[in-house]
């Protein structure tokens, strides 16, 4: 599994959401200082609740940049999900992992001491020129936000 670094340029994507295709260039372009692309494991589970909740009261479209987040839950998961948690940013579906490989978020974790494959807990912060600004693995769930707030929004 590639990991992305600070200066990589961002994998392009399209993902199916709720409200129909987003892509990373789509995002890129509405954006004023980039795109956050965030990878969580299943919608609507404690941790990954927190970490949407806490992007939405960031109100990082405010400070100049769009939000997406992306899991392999169907559309169907995602739109309940952000019905629910009343979510102001797209919920993208990477079912066959083609995005999460991309970016390093698909492989091998600890899961309760045990080692089993699934997504990695990430987030990415793009810079307008599609390049990496911020590439944050294994990251927990719980004050995560907060983290990358105070390093963007400086």
């Amino acid at each position: 599994m590639a990991r992305l670094e600070v200066g990589d340029k961002a994998p392009d994507f399209t993902t199916e959401t709720p409200n129909g295709p987003v892509s990373l260039s789509d995002l890129l372009a509405k954006a004023e200082k980039g795109v956050i692309v965030y990878f969580y494991p299943k919608a609507m589970t404690p941790g990954c609740t927190t970490e949407a909740c806490d992007f939405r009261d960031a109100r990082l479209g405010d400070a100049g940049y769009e939000v997406i987040g992306i899991s392999p839950d169907p559309i169907s998961k995602l739109q309940s999900f952000a019905d629910a948690e009343l979510l102001d940013f797209p919920l993208g579906s990477d079912p066959d992992h083609e995005i999460l490989e991309a970016y390093g978020a698909w492989g091998e974790k600890k899961n309760y001491g045990r080692t089993v494959v699934g997504v990695i807990r990430s987030t990415f912060v793009v810079n307008p020129d599609g390049t990496i600004a911020e590439a944050m693995y294994n990251v927990k769930a719980t004050g995560h936000v907060a983290r990358v707030t105070k390093n963007i929004l400086v």
